[in-house]
């Protein structure tokens, strides 16, 4: 078998690609004669040539007017040229990667180089005003006036495919658009009566034209055997195909493909410049639609989370309650526009016990939000009717996993004070270690006893309790005090908070409240907060 020449071509506008020369001549240029068809605006119709002379390639120049340069150097005559040689044509250069066996073409290649394929980029193929024929300025003017009304996503696809069908008449039209993951789908698609099979998806259209802003004229799929080897074209039917990209300034949007089937309709080069043309007007109107429809979707967010914080501040007690000998102090900061943090405090029908609960909900933003409130009014119960600590907890476990899907849960805090003994009560169910600062200056962590509430139908739970002295401060707090991290991605930490208790202990609880907001800002260094901040303090007066 005869060998064959391999081609690596640079384009001024796009990727590298390469070109594998299985027949004994293969004519550079801009037309749609030409066997390597490249999509540079200086390129001549018929710029060069490459052809077999025995067991080598000699290349030449076809009377370009831009010339032909072989490393350099113009080519007056027929040069024999050897891999590591560069061609330059025009802005494009060519470079000679080798000779190789003949073999049967992949997709991608077939598309990239054949001369059944014209290959030109989009933005070289818009008319300028001087040279638009009628057909193209009277299908922008219909479409620029269609497109002035105010219409969803949907209805303006329709309309393109429309415009589309009434003026290049095709069998099927298809719409890809792409998705936030990269990935292209078929937004809207159209076929004349009695055409079907599956609508036509090729990889190597995706990757020239949507991603290449490359607009393709496939002139004849199934009469050149090279196709063969294109499964997803040859098993579509395909005969003649136009794509097009939808760009605008941002970048690509997608594609828009024509095809014919059951009749041979061959497009030309006009009705791919047509094409273009319409692609590029629906590009610019796709974009604002969907910032359009974007907007109005942030703004009724917008709404949704400003209505649902209020609820939730509405949940948080709005004062707290007054116990003699002891103060109080609590704030929430949420790092979205819903918080999924929570704390409550209530007192005992009888006696003067105080229950304090810090919660923290798995998640973030609306969904958090809700659990916390269902959280919050679940809460009400066990409490009312005097269960420790660790029976409150309990019963929310279980209440919990049967209302909430298995990835939802809740660490919390639950505390009881016994204000005229000096005594506190708690459990711990997987949150934060509370701090206990003592008069004398030590500190102590009351460290999770049980699981996160809402993991198991049925969990036992254990109570702890400590003395709480004239002089001990208590705090609870959230993970997005400890958690919260610096420009080097390090996180605040228990012992910075530690440090920071020590020093501020014997201050009124809203200047260590203070502080401890002002410390969080510094270390941040202005790099958001991820989560919520919650914090509560008690400290034992007399």
């Amino acid at each position: 078998m005869s060998n064959v020449l391999r081609l690596r071509v640079t384009p001024p506008v796009g990727e590298a690609f390469e070109h594998v020369c299985e027949g004994d001549s293969v004519v550079v240029g801009r037309s749609s004669k030409a066997d390597l068809v490249l999509s540079d605006r200086f390129l001549s119709r018929l710029h060069a040539r490459f052809y077999r002379d025995g067991d080598g390639w000699l290349g030449e120049d076809l009377g370009s007017r831009n010339t032909t340069l072989l490393n350099g150097k113009p080519v007056a005559t027929p040069t024999r040229v050897t891999a590591g040689d560069r061609i330059k044509v025009s802005e494009t250069t060519i470079g000679i990667e080798g000779f190789d066996r003949a073999g049967k073409s992949s997709e991608r290649d077939l598309i990239s180089s054949s001369d059944s394929v014209l290959l030109r980029a989009a933005s070289e193929l818009m008319p300028a005003p001087e040279r638009a024929t009628a057909a193209s300025l009277a299908l922008l003017n219909e479409v620029h006036r269609a497109l002035a009304t105010s219409i969803s996503l949907t209805e303006l696809l329709e309309l393109i495919l429309d415009r589309a069908f009434a003026h290049l008449r095709p069998e099927e039209a298809v719409i890809f658009l792409k998705r936030p993951d990269g990935e292209f789908e078929r937004s809207a698609s159209r076929r004349l009566p009695g055409v079907s099979g599956d609508f036509l998806y090729s990889r190597s259209l995706v990757a020239e034209v949507a991603e290449k802003g490359l607009a393709a004229l496939v002139l004849d799929a199934q009469t050149d055997e090279r196709f063969a080897a294109a499964e997803s074209i040859m098993t579509s039917g395909v005969r003649s195909l136009l794509a097009a990209p939808l760009l605008d300034a941002a970048g690509s949007l997608g594609m828009i493909v024509l095809s014919s089937r059951a009749h041979v309709r061959r497009f030309a080069e006009e009705d791919m410049e047509l094409l273009v043309s319409l692609a590029s007007v629906a590009a610019l109107r796709i974009r604002n639609v969907a910032l359009l429809e974007e907007a109005v979707r942030r703004r009724e967010l917008e709404k949704e989370l400003a209505l649902a914080r209020e609820i939730q501040l509405a949940l948080l007690p709005k004062t707290l309650p007054e116990i003699p000998g002891y103060s109080l102090y609590a704030q929430n900061d949420a790092s979205r526009a819903v918080s999924g943090d929570l704390y409550a405090f209530q007192a005992r029908e009888e006696g003067d016990d105080q229950v304090i609960v810090i919660a923290d909900v798995s998640g973030k933003g609306m969904a958090a939000s809700l659990l916390a409130a269902s959280f919050d009014a679940l809460l009400v119960g066990p409490i009312e009717v005097g269960h420790p600590p660790d029976g409150i907890c309990a019963r929310l476990s279980r209440r919990i996993f049967v209302r909430t899907p298995p990835e939802r849960y809740v660490t919390a805090f639950v505390a009881v004070l016994h204000p005229s003994v000096g005594r506190l009560s708690y459990t711990n169910a997987g949150h934060n270690a509370a701090l206990l600062v003592r008069a004398s200056g030590g500190v102590e962590r009351l460290e999770a006893n049980g699981l996160p509430l809402g993991l198991f139908p049925v969990v036992e739970y254990e109570c702890r309790e400590v003395a709480f002295e004239r002089g001990d401060l208590l705090l609870l707090y959230t993970d997005g005090i400890t958690e919260a991290a610096n420009p080097a991605g390090e996180e605040y930490g228990l012992e910075r908070l530690e440090a920071l208790l020590r020093a501020h202990a014997r201050d009124p609880l809203p200047a260590v409240g203070s502080a401890i907001d002002a410390e969080l800002q510094a270390f941040a260094q202005g790099c958001p907060f991820l989560d919520d901040r919650t914090l509560v303090m008690v400290r034992r007066e007399a």
